[in-house]
């Protein structure tokens, strides 16, 4: 069992993406998460069953666990199980053969080569060879999932991805600290101006008419120019809220090749 086990740190919609293409593909996998997630595409992401104790996407089933047999019994079941460790103290206590980190802060969060035989991280703030053994770039364009066995990701470029012409206008940022309130749910169409949140009673306005694919929880507390939503202007294509994106799924492909292929390299 232990050289079939991948530990992922991190739950969102890219990470999720990497789950599912290896969880698809024969491993077992256990993903790490915060204990209050925030993720904003959050119909398509694993990081749910935190606080619902059980996620499905695309019919694959992500259970809460909240000990070992949780674990070990949600493998069982072909079921990927969830915990909340961000310390990552379940590296230590199941020993997998490769850790994931899919967490796309943008920097190193603690990810060291020397966690696991073979590690993998998503995006910049890595570099392969001295941090891990591949990265994958996570860069929209001709190299989006490609591997990066010797040095790093491209750097990020803080530009949110262009969408029918729009970057900036799709993202919805919080303008001050406090708690979030909505009442829109994702798939909601909403329109220029439309208030679809407020933070501490200021209101949050969309900026381009199309549909919510994305909004942070209800009673999230949030700091100045949080990400808290995500507008795409395809109004004629609401099922892409509810499925893994092309994005995640070019970089869960390259996450699975890198780990196939150090597989082979190291013998295991």
């Amino acid at each position: 069992m232990k050289g079939n086990v991948v530990l992922v740190r991190g739950g969102g919609d890219i990470a999720s993406g990497v789950v599912q293409k290896l969880h698809r593909s024969g491993f077992r996998v256990l993903i790490l998460e915060t204990k209050q997630p925030t993720s904003i595409r959050r119909e398509v992401c694993f990081s749910e069953a935190v606080y619902n104790k059980k996620m499905v996407l695309e019919d694959t089933v992500c259970i809460l666990a909240e000990n070992a047999d949780e674990i070990y019994n949600a493998w069982e079941k072909d079921q990927i199980p969830i915990a909340v460790d961000p310390e990552g103290h379940y590296i230590k206590e199941l020993k997998p053969d490769v850790v994931v980190d899919s967490i796309i802060a943008k920097k190193n969060t603690g990810m060291r080569m020397e966690r696991a035989t073979i590690t993998v991280a998503v995006g910049p703030g890595f570099c392969a060879g001295k941090d891990v053994d591949a990265v994958i770039e996570s860069n929209r364009g001709h190299n989006l999932g490609r591997i990066i066995f010797e040095g790093e990701a491209d750097p990020n470029t803080k530009t949110p991805g262009n969408i029918d012409g729009f970057t900036w206008e799709r993202v919805i940022y919080s303008p001050c600290k406090g708690t979030f309130r909505t009442t829109h749910n994702i798939g909601d169409i909403i329109k220029c101006g439309e208030t679809v949140a407020t933070v501490d009673g200021k209101e949050v306005k969309a900026k381009i008419d199309g549909i919510l694919r994305g909004i942070l929880r209800d009673n999230t507390h949030v700091t100045e120019n949080f990400k808290v939503g995500d507008v795409d202007p395809r109004v004629d294509q609401l099922e892409n809220c509810f499925s893994i994106s092309d994005k995640a799924r070019a970089i869960g492909g390259g996450v699975l090749e890198a780990v196939m292929i150090l597989k082979r390299i190291k013998g295991i």
